[in-house]
C-alpha cells in the first residue's frame, strides 16, 4: 500500500518527467541543405535567413541549416550533394546554380531543389520552362546575359572613344558560350570584343596581364559564382592596370569597382529564402514559377573613376541609383 507521502514523490516524479516526453515525441525540425559553389559569403548567406525569417522559419528553433561549401573546387559539388541526401535534407538551396544545380539534380529526382543563378535556367537544362518549372527544382534567374546589351551601352557611355573591349568569363560555367555569343553581338556598338577566359585565382592575374598587352580599353566582367567570390581581386587588378571595368552586382563597386549594373544579389537569395520556406509550407517546387528580379541597380564609384583619371558624365551619374564617393 502506498502511503501519502509516497504517492506525492511518485506524483512529482511523473511530472517532472511529463516534459521528457513531450519532447521525445516532438517530430524533428526539416533540414535545409545549403550547396554552394563558391566559398562563404555575407551576401548569400545572411538575405537567405532573412527570407526564411519571412516564412517564420528561424534556424536553431524550427529549422536547421546545413552549409556545404565547394570552395571553387567544382569537382566537390557532387559529393557535397550527395552529402546533402544522405543526410536526408529537406530542400536544397543551391547558390552558384549552374554548377550547383547539376550535382543537386544529379543526386537526387525527389528532394526539392531552390537556386539562385545569374544563367538561363531553360537553356541550361535546370527547368522545363520559367512558369511550369516542372520536377522537383525552381529558383530565382537573373537573366544576366540579357544585360549585355544596357553593360555595354553604360561602358560606352563613359568611354565614348573606346573601341577595343573585352570580357572575362569563366569557361567553366555552363552557358558560357551563350554569354559570349551575346557579348559579340553587341559589337555594332563598339569596335571590338575580345573573350578572355579565367577559371582560377592565378588565371585572372594572366588575363589581366595578357589584356595589359593587347591595350583592352574597357572590361566587362562576366556573371557567376566564382568571379563575385573574387571581386575585391577583380576590382583590384582593374585598378592597377588603368582598365575600366563594368561588373553584375553592387557588391563590386562597394569594394573598389568602377561600376556595376545588375540584379541585387542580396535580394535574390532572400527570395530563395522565401521560396525554401514556401517548400517547407507544402507548396511544390513544379508549381512554383522561376523569379526574375525587377529592380536593376547601376552603382558607381566616384573614388575609383578619380583613380583611373576619369571625368564621369552627368548623364551617368542623373541615373545611378547610388553614388560611391
Amino acid at each position: 500500500m502506498i502511503g501519502r507521502r509516497d504517492f506525492i514523490t511518485l506524483l512529482g516524479g511523473a511530472a517532472a518527467a511529463w516534459p521528457l516526453v513531450a519532447r521525445a515525441q516532438q517530430p524533428p525540425v526539416p533540414t535545409i541543405g545549403c550547396l554552394y559553389a563558391g566559398p562563404p559569403t555575407a551576401n548569400i548567406e545572411a538575405p537567405f535567413r532573412k527570407g526564411l525569417s519571412e516564412m517564420g522559419f528561424v534556424d536553431g528553433r524550427n529549422v536547421a541549416i546545413e552549409f556545404r561549401y565547394a570552395g571553387d573546387q567544382n569537382e566537390r559539388l557532387p559529393l557535397l550533394a550527395a552529402e546533402l541526401v544522405r543526410r536526408q535534407v529537406a530542400v536544397i538551396f543551391a547558390n552558384g546554380g549552374a554548377l550547383a544545380v547539376p550535382a543537386a539534380q544529379a543526386a537526387t529526382t525527389t528532394i526539392p531543389i531552390v537556386f539562385v543563378t545569374g544563367a538561363d535556367p531553360v537553356r541550361t537544362g535546370m527547368v522545363t520552362s520559367f512558369n511550369r518549372p516542372g520536377g522537383n527544382v525552381t529558383g530565382i534567374s537573373s537573366m544576366t546575359t540579357e544585360l549585355t546589351a544596357k553593360r555595354v551601352g553604360l561602358l560606352h557611355a563613359l568611354l565614348p572613344a573606346a573601341t577595343r573591349f573585352a570580357v572575362l568569363v569563366n569557361p567553366s560555367v555552363p552557358g558560357t558560350a551563350a554569354s559570349v555569343t551575346a557579348y559579340a553581338q553587341e559589337t555594332a556598338l563598339v569596335r571590338q570584343i575580345e573573350v578572355f577566359a579565367a577559371r582560377t585565382s592565378d588565371e585572372i592575374d594572366a588575363a589581366f596581364e595578357n589584356m595589359a598587352q593587347k591595350r583592352v580599353e574597357a572590361l566587362l566582367i562576366g556573371t557567376n559564382a566564382f568571379f563575385n567570390g573574387r571581386r575585391v581581386q577583380l576590382a583590384t587588378l582593374a585598378v592597377r592596370h588603368a582598365l575600366p571595368a563594368i561588373h553584375f552586382t553592387r557588391e563590386f563597386a562597394e569594394v573598389g569597382g568602377l561600376m556595376s549594373y545588375g540584379a541585387s544579389i542580396t535580394d535574390m537569395n532572400r527570395q530563395g529564402g522565401i521560396y525554401v520556406g514556401r517548400i517547407l509550407k507544402g507548396e511544390k517546387p513544379a508549381d512554383l514559377p522561376v523569379l526574375r528580379p525587377t529592380k536593376f541597380e547601376l552603382v558607381i564609384n566616384l573614388s575609383t573613376a578619380r583613380a583611373l583619371g576619369l571625368t564621369v558624365p552627368p548623364s551617368l551619374l542623373s541615373i545611378a541609383d547610388e553614388v560611391i564617393e
